[in-house]
């Protein structure tokens, strides 16, 4: 029984100074137990599939099989209503020519791309593939055709999330890690160009945040020189793991051909895009009622000013009610500091919540002022109406 003791009482001693020392010179090693009985996990981050290498030797087939069942094409037709000819009126001249040059009724078509992004029928594209359709039919890439309708969309982002119905299995993409596409990584864009069937082309990330385009009101785009033509609109832009980080919205082209520079929406965007649409039918934004210019240089002196000019206040709006005036400097909002880029200002305050009451930092006459408005819902544009 002596020895036994002995035995233990060393095991433990033994236990303690290998703790001690471990918790002096290597505590990592310890498991880690955070505060009020949490246990704090350690994801794994599984590196970018672009930095992990070089590309497999068996080329992108296996992402390319990934992605395609998941990529459809999306045909919309529209009814157009034309004027008829002042003459069809007169019953003698119908009586004549008879309906042959009554155009008042042509049907318009639509060509793009889509993305299924749920198991239950949902998929994303853009908005001008499906503006003012009146008949959306989608072909799965097994060759099932089903009739589509619109669940939602945001001109102003070009987003737009339709719906199909189909028994059986239907593939969903797999989204990547929200804005992990960096300049240089290879990408794949794949879509229905001028009709001829599913395309899977490559390229790289040419730049990232590209604003500032006229595009869209809200624009962080990712620009590619992969192949992107009309029809691909509403594809898919994957890495080579078939991960889904954009979705194809224009081309740069003065004669629609691809040139090498195409616009993809980041995944970040369209993701927080397509929930508000599936939750709520459409997307809602904050809107204080002001028109911003960006500070030139002069302005921005001495102190190097970091803000936005504000240029003009609506009258009525929630800036001018809480105090906002045209030719203040826009500097912070609730905390967050904002630069000298209208895309960034505009971003912020329509990511705010309407009927929120924030906390506005200005400048005025080289003096810090500060007001407190409560945002409003920004209204559609005209032009989108």
């Amino acid at each position: 029984m002596r020895k036994l003791w002995i035995l233990f009482a060393q095991a433990t001693t033994i236990g303690l100074a290998v703790f001690f020392v471990l918790s002096t010179l290597k505590p990592g090693l310890l498991p880690a137990k955070a505060p009020n009985g949490v246990i704090t996990l350690h994801e794994s981050v599984q590196p970018h599939p672009t930095r992990s290498g070089e590309p497999p030797a068996a080329g992108f087939r296996a992402a390319a099989q990934k992605v395609m069942p998941t990529v459809v094409n999306v045909f919309t037709s529209t009814e157009i209503k034309k004027s008829t000819h002042p003459l069809m009126d007169d019953p003698r001249f119908r009586f004549f020519f008879g309906d042959e040059l009554d155009n008042s009724q042509q049907h318009g078509s639509n060509l793009g791309s889509g993305v299924i992004i749920s198991q239950n029928g949902y998929i994303l594209t853009n908005s001008h593939v499906v503006e003012a359709a009146d008949q959306i039919e989608v072909a799965l890439a097994d060759g099932r055709k089903t009739r589509a309708r619109i669940i939602g969309s945001d001109p102003e982002s070009d987003l737009a999330v339709i719906k199909i119905d189909l028994p059986g299995i239907i593939p969903a993409i797999t989204f990547g890690h929200p804005d992990q596409a960096q300049v240089g990584d290879i990408v794949l864009a794949i879509g229905n160009p001028f009709g001829v069937g599913q395309t899977v082309t490559m390229g790289i990330v040419s730049a990232v945040k590209r604003n500032h385009l006229g595009l869209n009101t809200f624009e962080n785009f990712i620009q590619t020189d992969a192949a992107i033509n009309p029809g691909n609109s509403g594809g898919a832009l994957v890495d080579i793991n078939g991960n889904l980080i954009g979705i194809n919205s224009a081309i740069y082209s003065p004669n629609g051909g691809s040139l090498g520079i195409g616009f993809a929406i980041p995944v970040s965007t369209a993701k927080k895009i397509m929930e508000q649409i599936i939750q709520n039918g459409s997307v809602t934004r904050g809107w204080i009622g002001v028109a911003v210019q960006e500070l030139t240089p002069e302005l921005a002196k001495p102190d190097n000013i970091q803000g936005i000019l504000i240029s003009e206040v609506v009258r009525g709006g929630p800036a001018e009610k809480g105090g906002v005036r045209s030719g203040d400097i826009l500097t912070m909002v609730d905390n967050i500091q904002l630069q000298s880029d209208s895309s960034s200002m505009l971003e912020t305050i329509a990511s705010l919540p309407p009927g929120k009451v924030v906390m506005l930092k200005l400048l005025r006459n080289q003096r810090k002022v500060v007001v407190q408005v409560k945002v409003g819902k920004r209204p559609i544009p005209k032009n989108l109406e």
